[in-house]
């Protein structure tokens, strides 16, 4: 007994704590708190009074005979809360419902949600783990998180979230708390504790700061047996209980206490803290002066449960300070124990009273005194909400953390000079990782049994990305490297430029000998969809890194450490509420998709919607024909068709123009030699690129070359074998005469001019760019246009001439040729014209995916700047946006397309600014770009496919009407 008073003594002494000077519980109306407690503590009997100090288990996944159980518990014995553990939310909620109507008291329901509801429900929200948001420097996230987890708490009648963890976890070894702590600073805990919890009281939930007087330093689990930290005081009062006087002074309502055994708390090793009056009443009460409700952690965990029997264990619980009995065992002999002791005086019915008190405040404060049933209408909506997957991308986003950025590797630059591998490691998953690393360029999985043969594959690359990918199922997975993982990774280091991308604890790094090899580090912390997603945007600069490491790793990285990146400029991909447009009015473009496919305008097509650099759309819907053998995927390509205008010879011309090659007042017979003393001489390049040069709409060349009665294609012109004369490929096994390009040229040289001036599209005017650009650079218009452009851009899904690059089930076919090339048109360009100068014109030529187009048009709205590179001046890109004929009634900038001036013409929806600009293109293809709303809009098709004939994508204005879709969707 002396030496108990000792500790009590030097406790006062180390701590030096006033007590607490508000009570948590207290709620603004406090006299008709006082009077709705009173009202109920004067009518009940003692064995009421008793059953309101249990919290027993409910679940919603279980029989009718548990749930005849727990009824009975509340009726016979009084059980005054529960807490609910596994089943589903639309269960729960009526359960909630029928138990209340049970109960002559409402209950008070509590739940272990520390991450969201998902720890314990099906078909609810998970939110990252607390060591994930302790990389979070931005607490205000952290209060907003709070906030939601409130609101779904709410939402479904539970009063009482056992949460925050305010353990500080010192000890990487720690079994059961680690990713359930927000890291091993004091500081860095204690505002996020204090935050999550301002965020969830706020919204009418209790919090429950956990595990008291501290978990965070033990080598064992509770849960198992009886953990022993063996600190001393002033360790304790520096470390362990710095988050709890913190949080205490910020109005936290309820405590958990934790089954420890802390000798320099409690001198008997066997009584753990849950049961000591010294920990519970002594420190946690008198010293530390906390006023709200003590709760014990769950008395069925062995470190509790092993000390005495679960009754004596209850006893002992309420005599040692605490107010409420988590999970309690044996009820009826529990009650008997509690009467026999104030019988026998060593328990007082004041003392059962004093805690009753404080759990119907608790109650009151919760909102109790006004129950209301929960409402099962619109349940699971109300608790998977686009508010809560903002959230939740805002706090993966923040907390992704690099560690190391040796040579600025990360974000990935000049991609030009890049060739990507990813190499997997770990046992989980990570395809959601590698699909949104493709999103930007060409990053090629590689694999291999072995050592050896997987370096000997990894040869050709000069970038590495390695994911370290574990279960995100629950945080206690393990989360260490196997040892053969750690020689492969040291191995791929010493040989490549490395990314380590570690989607798992930052405490498996503590496994890595060495970080010297490994150029760049991150850690994403769970290898969730999401996590892996955002760190691929990361990686690629779509946002830069924020995130600061919780923990330290060895001496090679100190809590804190985290470097920024930069944003490169790059698309993000989010969700349409981050960009301000509405997901639920998006999600009429799915009903118009319908229609067209229905309607066969197109038997498959790609739709592709962006704002402010933020992608919120990129879909495919349909078949690659009404065959239906191959669904379309983001990955595939069309045939761009006109479209090419714009993204393959425009971006040269403005580049040549801003080198001074070309100038907009040159006359085609400068550009052009051959066409001095033509029709066409004195043409401008600007008249050609705003379609007003008086240029016919196009010439059928290949009629010139078939027989005019039978219509077959001549042996003159073509071969089906290739050979030097037949060099140039129109289609499969057919071959057209080399010299048969100056024909084409002649063609046009000779062609009648359009008598009156005015406007007219004409694809003449880029078979005369092609040759000129060409001319100028001295290389082939694909290959110009794929080095000064795509490779950098990260548009590796685009290329003129799709079957040297990609898998022909991968190309999307066109028409079934019958006229001209007699076969179905896949991987060859459908233009006619194009296919006879060998698949590459300035018109028309260009495959590629909507993402790859959308890139593009996006490096224009960026005025010439995309992925931390100017491709163009700002200058030139408003230059060549600009109408210089519309005094003529000429809607067309330079190459690109604008709206409409005469309302009758459908060019576009009719809701898109005039500084807008795009194109069409004749197989069903769409492209547009707006500065003034931030969209880019891309819809590709084969509307041609079964033939050219079929118009009704065109004559439906179905691109248009998605346009205006997209349009009312903006919600600012």
């Amino acid at each position: 007994m002396k030496k108990e008073l000792l500790i009590i003594l030097f406790i006062g002494f180390v701590f030096n704590i006033s007590a607490q000077s508000v009570d948590p519980l207290i709620t603004k109306d406090a006299e008709a708190q006082d009077v709705w407690i009173d009202s109920i503590i004067k009518n009940m009997t003692l064995d009421e009074k008793i059953g309101q100090l249990f919290m027993i288990q409910a679940y919603s996944n279980k029989d009718k005979k548990h749930e005849d159980y727990i009824t009975n518990m509340i009726k016979k014995y009084h059980v005054g809360n529960l807490i609910f553990m596994q089943g589903t939310p639309d269960k729960q909620a009526t359960l909630t419902n029928k138990y209340q109507d049970s109960a002559k008291v409402p209950l008070l329901i509590g739940f272990d949600g520390e991450w969201g509801l998902d720890m314990r429900l099906k078909n609810t929200y998970r939110f990252p783990w607390n060591m994930t948001l302790g990389a979070i420097k931005n607490d205000s996230l952290i209060k907003e998180f709070g906030l939601h987890l409130g609101k779904h708490c709410n939402r479904l009648g539970i009063h009482l979230n056992f949460a925050p963890v305010v353990d500080i976890n010192t000890n990487p070894e720690n079994p059961i708390i680690g990713n359930r702590s927000f890291g091993e600073n004091k500081e860095n805990v204690t505002e996020k504790a204090i935050a999550f919890t301002q965020g969830m009281q706020s919204m009418g939930v209790l919090a429950s700061a956990k595990h008291f007087p501290g978990h965070g330093d033990t080598a064992t689990d509770s849960h198992q047996t009886l953990p022993v930290l063996n600190f001393d005081l002033e360790r304790l009062n520096n470390i362990e209980l710095y988050p709890y006087k913190k949080i205490f002074d910020a109005g936290v309502t309820s405590v958990m206490t934790a089954h420890l055994s802390i000798p320099s708390l409690e001198s008997d090793s066997r009584l753990p803290t849950s049961l000591s009056k010294n920990v519970v009443t002594d420190l946690l009460q008198q010293k530390l002066g906390f006023l709200g409700l003590v709760i014990t952690d769950g008395l069925n965990m062995k470190g509790a449960a092993n000390y005495a029997t679960s009754a004596e264990i209850n006893l002992a619980a309420i005599q040692a300070g605490n107010d409420l009995l988590l999970i309690p065992q044996e009820i009826p002999a529990t009650v008997n124990i509690i009467k026999k002791a104030i019988e026998l005086k060593t328990l007082t019915e004041e003392r059962i009273d004093f805690s009753v008190r404080k759990i119907l405040k608790a109650k009151y404060w919760a909102g109790l005194n006004n129950y209301k049933p929960v409402q099962l209408e619109n349940l699971n909506a109300d608790l998977n909400s686009i508010d809560d997957e903002l959230l939740h991308r805002e706090l993966v986003k923040n907390s992704l953390t690099v560690l190391k950025n040796i040579n600025g590797n990360i974000p990935v630059r000049n991609l030009e000079n890049r060739k990507i591998a990813y190499v997997k490691l770990g046992d989980d998953s990570g395809a959601d990782f590698v699909n949104m690393l493709q999103n930007y360029g060409k990053v090629d999985v590689v694999s291999d049994k072995n050592l050896d043969g997987l370096i000997k594959k990894l040869k050709p690359y000069n970038l590495v990305i390695i994911g370290y990918h574990k279960s995100n199922a629950n945080p206690w997975k393990s989360y260490k490297f196997k040892d053969k993982e750690l020689v492969w990774l040291q191995e791929i280091a010493r040989e490549k430029n490395v990314i380590l991308d570690v989607f798992a604890s930052p405490y498996s790094l503590l496994q890595v000998k060495s970080f010297t090899n490994i150029e760049g580090l991150i850690v994403s912390y769970q290898n969730s969809k999401l996590g892996q997603e955002l760190s691929a945007q990361l990686i690629f600069g779509a946002f830069g890194a924020k995130g600061k490491l919780p923990v330290t790793i060895k001496t090679d990285f100190f809590e804190g450490r985290g470097f920024t990146t930069s944003n490169l400029g790059r698309f993000e991909y989010t969700l349409p509420e981050a960009a301000n447009l509405s997901s639920v009015k998006l999600k009429e473009i799915d009903s118009l998709a319908t229609i067209i496919l229905k309607k066969k305008m197109a038997p498959g097509f790609q739709v592709f919607v962006a704002r402010n650099g933020k992608v919120v759309l990129d879909k495919s819907y349909g078949y690659h024909t009404d065959k239906k053998l191959l669904k379309v995927k983001n990955s595939d390509v069309y045939d761009l068709a006109s479209l090419t205008k714009i993204l393959a010879s425009l971006p040269l011309i403005m580049k040549a123009e801003e080198e001074q090659k070309i100038s907009l007042n040159e006359k085609v017979q400068e550009l052009l030699p051959s066409f001095k003393g033509s029709n066409k001489a004195a043409v401008s390049v600007r008249e050609i690129l705003s379609h007003y040069g008086r240029l016919k709409a196009w010439i059928p060349f290949y009629v010139a070359t078939q027989d005019s009665v039978t219509h077959k294609n001549l042996p003159t012109f073509y071969s089906n074998v290739k050979s030097k004369k037949f060099a140039i490929k129109v289609a499969k096994n057919l071959y057209i005469n080399k010299n048969y390009k100056d024909s084409i040229y002649k063609y046009i040289r000779d062609a009648d001019q359009r008598e009156r001036p005015g406007y007219k599209y004409s694809d003449l005017g880029y078979y005369l760019f092609k040759e000129a650009i060409e001319n100028t650079y001295q290389k082939p218009l694909n290959t110009l246009v794929d080095e000064e452009f795509y490779q950098s851009l990260g548009a590796n899904r685009t290329s003129y001439l799709p079957l040297q690059k990609f898998a022909k089930n991968e190309i999307i076919p066109t028409e079934k040729d019958d006229y001209y090339r007699n076969q179905l048109v896949q991987g060859y360009v459908h233009d006619m014209g194009a296919a006879m100068l060998g698949g590459v014109g300035g018109h028309a030529g260009l495959f590629a995916n909507a993402n790859d187009v959308a890139k593009i048009m996006q490096m224009y709205l960026q005025k010439g700047y995309y992925g931390g590179k100017r491709y163009l001046k700002t200058e030139t890109v408003d230059k060549f946006n600009h109408r210089y004929f519309s005094d003529k009634k000429v809607r067309r900038g330079l190459g690109f397309d604008k709206p409409q001036l005469n309302p009758k013409v459908k060019a576009t929806c009719g809701c898109v600014s005039d500084e807008s600009f795009g194109h069409s293109g004749f197989t069903g293809t769409y492209t547009w770009a707006d500065p003034k709303s931030g969209i880019v809009y891309v819809f590709l098709s084969n509307r041609v496919y079964p033939t050219a004939a079929n118009m009704s994508l065109v004559r439906s204005n179905m691109r248009t009407e998605i346009q205006q879709v997209i349009q009312d969707a903006i919600i600012d």
